[in-house]
């Protein structure tokens, strides 16, 4: 029986992995909490990796797998802790050149140079920043360091620019701040220094189709195991659909975004860890573009593998992280299909009712096993919560399976009716 940890376990992902076998089975445990890991407005690199060393240094076991798939700094402090622990993972630095946006587009330029968009770091503290950015309006600009979209803007004049620095400038401490915490234990590159974590990145404007390929580099071993459509809202700015198995873009496109996830993984030294990586493609031209690479399983992902294929992305995960030869089923699940839908509000608000269980409980009994996680409560105001995009806001997630994708999109249409929000106004 092996003792499993998973840095901010929820309930939803512990029901997930309970789909997960391996031989002699296994023991979750949780490490941290969700709370510390993910919602916090503030935290600590150091103290949150000490916290986690005390709570295993405490168990009385073996700690035989750690695994992450949340975002920094759970994707950071696993591999510090399994490299402590004799345990298999990436290497600390491998990580790292890929959480760092400008050390991830420098290393791209050099292993996959034909997918990379145009790109220039600059510093958002810098009151003459416009003047060292060589790239044409419109273009995005974010940090080398954020959560999901939080913080990054398109800009189509200078005082478009201006306001977006100045957010920036507002908000990049709560991730920069430990994000140069993490870096201090790595050498990093005189290019990709700038102005620490608090650089910014800006870069040319991509668009087309967006898909997302997930596997594993196990031992030197490299294989893909799915690969996700990511649909986005009318805007063009915010996801509303992830949809599995993909089906958007050409196989032929599909294979190319796997091979060049497998020669940029190589070049940066990565192995013993999973991944998920996006790409753009343009129909019309052919070009394909590689977004970022993510050093982890996606939580997103999990409960659209179990509905698919019959279990979560966590027994890919578990396996690497065990040594052991990675193993997925394919097909086996209930559904032909699945997605990971959003619930969205554009304007601003103060929440005055959200659904409540009953309403819940009718929408699953319609569409069985449907998850629902509800975001907002009541009370609180829209632009005030955290690890929110930019353009629009979550109320809720919905995990969805159907026969095919014209009835998934007909069942995300009849829960967005069924599921009855309400706001007051705010000026």
């Amino acid at each position: 029986m092996k003792n499993v940890f998973v840095p901010g376990l929820t309930e939803l992902q512990r029901a997930e992995i309970s789909t997960v076998e391996i031989p002699g089975g296994l023991r979750l445990h949780g490490l941290l909490d969700y709370d510390s890991l993910v919602k916090a407005e503030e935290f600590d690199f150091d103290e949150l990796l000490d916290r986690a060393r005390t709570e295993l240094d405490a168990f009385d076991g073996t700690v035989d797998a750690i695994i992450a798939h949340w975002d920094f700094p759970t994707s950071v402090i696993v591999p510090i802790l399994a490299a402590e622990r004799g345990l298999p993972a990436p290497s600390l630095e491998s990580v790292l050149r890929s959480e760092h946006k400008l050390w991830s587009r420098i290393l791209q330029r050099e292993s996959v140079p034909e997918c990379v968009p145009d790109f220039c770091a600059f510093d958002p503290f810098d009151p003459n920043a416009l003047d060292s950015i060589d790239l044409d309006f419109p273009f995005w600009v974010k940090p080398v360091k954020a959560h999901s979209s939080q913080l990054g803007f398109e800009v189509h004049d200078p005082e478009e620019f201006a306001t977006a620095t100045e957010t920036i400038r507002a908000e990049i401490g709560r991730i920069a701040d430990p994000f140069d915490q993490a870096l201090a234990r790595v050498t990093v590159p005189e290019d990709v220094r700038v102005a620490g974590g608090r650089t910014c990145l800006a870069e040319q404007i991509v668009t087309g189709t967006q898909a997302a390929p997930e596997g594993s580099m196990a031992a030197g071993e490299y294989r893909v195991h799915g690969v996700f459509d990511m649909r986005k809202d009318a805007t063009g700015h915010s996801f509303a659909h992830l949809d599995y198995p993909a089906r958007t873009v050409p196989e032929s496109v599909r294979d190319t975004m796997i091979e060049v996830s497998e020669r940029y993984l190589r070049h940066v030294g990565y192995d013993n860890g999973c991944f998920n990586s996006e790409f753009m493609w343009d129909a019309d031209t052919g070009k394909l573009w590689l977004i970022e690479i993510n050093t982890r399983i996606s939580q997103s992902h999990s409960d659209l593998f179990v509905k698919v294929d019959g279990t979560s992305n966590h027994a890919v995960a578990i396996d690497v992280a065990l040594g052991r030869t990675p193993e997925m089923p394919h097909r086996k699940g209930r559904f032909a299909v699945a997605a990971q839908c959003m619930v969205p509000r554009y304007e601003d608000g103060v929440v005055t009712r959200v659904p409540d269980e009953s309403q819940i409980e009718a929408l699953r009994r319609r569409f069985p096993d449907t998850v629902v996680n509800i975001d907002v409560a009541p009370g609180e105001r829209l632009s005030e919560l955290p690890n929110q995009d930019p353009y629009r806001y979550k109320l809720a997630t919905l995990y969805l399976g159907a026969a095919d994708h014209d009835e998934l999109e007909q069942r995300y249409q009849d829960c967005l009716e069924a599921l009855p929000f309400e706001f007051e106004e705010v000026d």
